[in-house]
C-alpha cells in the first residue's frame, strides 16, 4: 500500500523534525575549525580524492569564533524564514578529532544559544574513541543529537581509490557503537565514484539500508577545482551521472529504503564558482522536482521494495 510523509513519497528530514518538534527547524552549517587525521599526516596527506580544502565544508560559516559564525549564518537564514528553532551542524572536516575537553567545549558553546533544540556531528567512524563516546553520550543526554558517519561506498576497492583511510569493519564497529550509547546515526552515500557500476551503488543502500540506523544522506559525486580526483577527470578515468541516470537511481534506491530511516539528502551542492561538473547539479530544485514527479510516474515510495538482510543486520547486533 503506498504510503506518503506530507506531500512526498520519502521521509524526508523537513518532515521528520516538523514532527519530532511541532514547527521550522534550521540546520546552521559550523566550522568548529577541526582538521581530518585524512590530511594532517596521521592517516594521509592528500585526504578523499573528491573533499574540497573546506573540508565538505563549502557552505558552513567562515572560519571564525563559532557562535559568531552561528549569528551570522542565522541571520542570512532569518531573511527568507522568520520563525523556526536550530539545529548546530558540525559540518566541516572532522567533527570529532580533537581532545575531548574541547569537543565539549565547541558543543555546549553552541547548545548554550536561545532556540538551539539539538546539534549534529560529521565525522569519520575511525575518529571515535572511548573518550569521544563519554562526550557524545553527555550531550545525548541534554539534548537532541545525530552523529553523521562517512561511509560513501561499502567496496574496498572504490574506497581505496578515493583514499577514504578506513576499513568497512571500522563503520561496522562505530555503528554497534554508536546504537549502543542510543545515539542516533546518518550515513553518507556518494553515488557516482569512479568506476562503480549501478549494481554496486545499489548494494551500498541496502547495506545502508539494514543498519537499523535512523538516517542515510544520498549524494551526488560532483567535482570540484582544487579536489584530487581532478587527476582522474583529466586522465579520462571519471564519468558524470547524467541527470535522468542519477534521478533513476535515487528513485530505485528510495525504494529500497526501510519506511523509517529518515533520508537527509537526496542531491549535492557545490559551489558554483568551484564546480567542474556534473553542471546540472547546480538545479537542485530541478532535479528534487524530477525525482517526486519519477516517484509518482512509477508508483514507488520509500520501503515499496525493501528487502530485510538478516546476514547485514546482525554484523551490527552482535552481542558485546
Amino acid at each position: 500500500m503506498r504510503k506518503t510523509w506530507g506531500d512526498k513519497r520519502y521521509y524526508s528530514l523537513n518532515y521528520f523534525l516538523r514532527e519530532k518538534f511541532g514547527e521550522k527547524i534550521f540546520k546552521i552549517s559550523l566550522d568548529a575549525g577541526f582538521t581530518c587525521p585524512n590530511r594532517d599526516g596521521k592517516i594521509s596527506k592528500g585526504g578523499c580524492i573528491f573533499c574540497s580544502e573546506r573540508g565538505s565544508g563549502d557552505f558552513a560559516g567562515t572560519r571564525k569564533d563559532i557562535v559568531e559564525q552561528f549569528y551570522e549564518v542565522k541571520e542570512i537564514m532569518n531573511k527568507k524564514w522568520k520563525e523556526g528553532k536550530y539545529i548546530g551542524y558540525f559540518q566541516a572536516y572532522t567533527n570529532t578529532y580533537a581532545p575531548a575537553d574541547v569537543l565539549r567545549e565547541r558543543y555546549n558553546s553552541i547548545l548554550e544559544l536561545d532556540d538551539v533544540v539539538g546539534i549534529a556531528i560529521a565525522t569519520r567512524p575511525d575518529c571515535l574513541d572511548n573518550e569521544v563516546f563519554e562526550v557524545l553520550e553527555e550531550i545525548n543526554r541534554k539534548t537532541y543529537l545525530w552523529v553523521e558517519l562517512g561511509l560513501q561506498t561499502i567496496h574496498e576497492k572504490t574506497a581505496k581509490i578515493i583514499n577514504r583511510g578506513y576499513e568497512l569493519d571500522v563503520y561496522i564497529n562505530a555503528v554497534k557503537e554508536l546504537k549502543k550509547r542510543n545515539i542516533e546515526v546518518v550515513t553518507h552515500v556518494i553515488l557516482g565514484l569512479p568506476g562503480e557500476t549501478k549494481e554496486d551503488m545499489l548494494k551500498t543502500v541496502d547495506f545502508v539500508a539494514n543498519t537499523e540506523t535512523q538516517g542515510i544522506k544520498l549524494h551526488l559525486l560532483h567535482l570540484m577545482e582544487g579536489t584530487r580526483m581532478v587527476e582522474l577527470y583529466n586522465r579520462g578515468e571519471l564519468k558524470f551521472l547524467e541527470m535522468d541516470e542519477y534521478v533513476n537511481l535515487i528513485t530505485e534506491s528510495i525504494q529500497r529504503l526501510p519506511e523509517n530511516m529518515v533520508i537527509h539528502r537526496l542531491t549535492g551542492d557545490s559551489p558554483r564558482n568551484l564546480l567542474i561538473g556534473p553542471m546540472w547539479s547546480l538545479k537542485k530544485w530541478e532535479v528534487l522536482n524530477a525525482i517526486d514527479a519519477r516517484l509518482i510516474e512509477i508508483d514507488g515510495w520509500q520501503g515499496k521494495n525493501y528487502l530485510e538482510n538478516r546476514e547485514i543486520s546482525k554484523l551490527f547486533n552482535k552481542p558485546q
